[in-house]
């Protein structure tokens, strides 16, 4: 999911809160924007033995759907978030395709997993938030079967995603006090130093270390981009509590910053990341 910064308390708060809904409000536009990196971990899992499957930081459901779909009905495919309002959405999701999967509702540092339920740990983009990250891979190592393959996507650094700040770098005057999102704080951009990144799974206990930059073409049309913006990021949290006149100047300065991306009917954008490959050794 997005962008939080913090300690634990305040993502809970926050995915809970605003940041939780916009997320439920935005999920058919984000689902398609980011379907090309699902792929890769559905991809990933459907080569790897064993049909137990756990999703960090699910979301929606998006990615342990396609997945359950992939794997048939002899899977287990299991979405765990902290938001409640993007699980009650994947629940509901999931009951209308009477798949065989289920979500929990918690943390990852400190959820009391079954030990060696999983042959595969994923996330899209659910890992960077950690305030623990050491401790968050540990608990989903004791989680994780012997062999059981971990497969996750991180975002790169913001210099590597000028996409993602163009609304907040264009908004900065008129909306002050944005919260700026660093690299390596709990966050969109916590996971930006690879090598940082492997020296946590590694004192966590997995084997086979293996961060690999990958660099996805992700599509939106041009007519969602102005919902995009103005619902998500530290941008759209602000204007949630902004009046009508403040809400139409930030469109008006920041929906020309885009321009770079937009291609016709579609604004078109590279999302840098990162592949965390690693494997529970027994």
């Amino acid at each position: 999911m997005g962008g939080a910064q913090g300690n634990e308390g305040e993502q809970e708060t926050r995915w809970n809160g605003p940041a939780g809904n916009a997320w439920v409000a935005a999920q058919d536009m984000l689902e398609n924007l980011f379907r090309p990196l699902e792929e890769l971990l559905v991809e990933a899992v459907a080569a790897a033995p064993g049909g137990r499957v756990l999703d960090v930081g699910c979301g929606t459901g998006s990615t342990t759907l396609a997945i359950a779909r992939r794997l048939g009905p002899s899977s287990r495919c299991v979405g765990l978030d902290i938001s409640e309002p993007v699980l009650a959405a994947a629940r509901e999701r999931a009951e209308r395709e009477r798949a065989p999967v289920s979500f929990i509702l918690g943390d990852a540092q400190e959820h009391a997993f079954d030990p060696g339920a999983f042959d595969a740990v994923v996330s899209r983009f659910g890992v960077m938030f950690f305030p623990d990250p050491v401790r968050a891979f540990a608990n989903l190592r004791q989680a994780a079967a012997d062999n059981a393959l971990l497969r996750a996507i991180a975002w790169r650094g913001p210099e590597d995603n000028p996409f993602m700040t163009t609304a907040e770098r264009a908004a900065a005057p008129l909306l002050p006090d944005l919260p700026v999102r660093r690299p390596d704080e709990p966050g969109q951009f916590g996971f930006a130093d690879a090598d940082r990144v492997g020296g946590v799974l590694r004192e966590s206990g997995w084997s086979d270390v293996d961060i690999r930059p990958i660099d996805v073409t992700c599509v939106l049309p041009e007519a969602e981009l102005v919902g995009y913006f103005t619902r998500l990021g530290p941008v759209g949290l602000r204007l949630r509590e902004a009046d009508e006149q403040t809400r139409a100047q930030v469109v008006a300065v920041v929906r020309p910053a885009f321009e770079p991306y937009v291609h016709g009917a579609d604004v078109r954008f590279t999302a840098a990341c990162w592949m965390l490959c690693a494997r529970a050794s027994a």
